[in-house]
């Protein structure tokens, strides 16, 4: 019987399995582990934690990436494909380890809760697997990935090594740089998406929207958040819950909706 020697580590993310971002990240997770990929087979931004509920999906056996990496791409969202691999790829053995990216793009502050790549960690993290999200600052998909490496080997060694607790998964950004200052451990930053539709209208006589706009910090100054940190040049890591309860307002809450008879 052969013993599996090294973790298994389940990647996915939400440009599709073929981008520069998630080959990047395959390559420097292969000195360190077995690496199983399924991944959305097209770009699926925004998607967040959505998964197909009235369509039917599809797995598709992929080239690999080389020793000790099996691909596949999956025609739903990027929860979908986490799902998909462990209930139907992961038969045998479990993923030690969930990972989300590289993203193309920054995933801080807000933009967690809108991220497909924060959506893969946060599907692991709810099955109780340890799960990063790994996303650059960098849009451009041609942009050099290489700085990254150490970082993510270093983090990932260490996840790997010691765990994360239940219900908490990691959210890290780099700066759209190729050198970095540090590591910051931060809070996500309040901010919010300004002037966010662009109202056209069509020849043919109706209107149609673009969903754009302009991410404005709330809190530009705070030395302890996500956002100062990329300003600074210093990657961000944001230890992220599952558990949005918000535990500091249930006392006051009760009080309020309490019904005197």
């Amino acid at each position: 019987m052969m013993i599996n020697k090294k973790p298994l580590i389940l990647v996915s993310n939400d440009d599709g399995y073929q981008s520069r971002g998630i080959c990047a990240l395959v390559d420097m997770l292969k000195p360190l582990a077995d690496v199983l990929v399924c991944a959305p087979d097209g770009p699926r931004s925004g998607y967040s934690c959505a998964f197909s509920a009235v369509e039917y999906l599809r797995l598709t056996r992929r080239d690999n990436m080389g020793e000790g990496v099996e691909v596949w791409s999956c025609t739903g969202t990027p929860v979908d494909s986490v799902k998909l691999a462990i209930d139907q790829l992961c038969t045998d053995r479990m993923p030690d380890l969930v990972i989300g990216g590289i993203n193309h793009g920054d995933n801080s502050t807000v933009n967690n809760h809108y991220s497909g790549t924060m959506g893969v960690a946060m599907e692991g993290c709810m099955k109780y697997i340890p799960s990063i999200a790994f996303s650059s600052c960098f849009y451009n998909e041609d942009a050099n990935l290489e700085p990254l490496r150490p970082y993510v080997q270093d983090i990932v060694r260490k996840v790997l090594a010691e765990g994360l607790p239940k219900g908490i998964c990691l959210n890290v950004n780099f700066p759209a740089s190729e050198q970095f200052d540090g590591v910051r451990i931060c809070r996500m930053t309040f901010g919010r998406w300004i002037n966010e539709v662009v109202k056209e209208h069509h020849p043919r006589g109706y209107d149609y929207y673009w969903m754009v706009g302009e991410y404005h910090n709330d809190e530009p100054d705070a030395e302890d958040s996500d956002q100062w940190a990329l300003h600074h040049n210093f990657v961000a890591i944001t230890p992220t819950k599952m558990d949005v309860t918000a535990y500091e307002y249930m006392e006051k809450l009760k009080k309020q909706l309490t019904i005197d008879n």
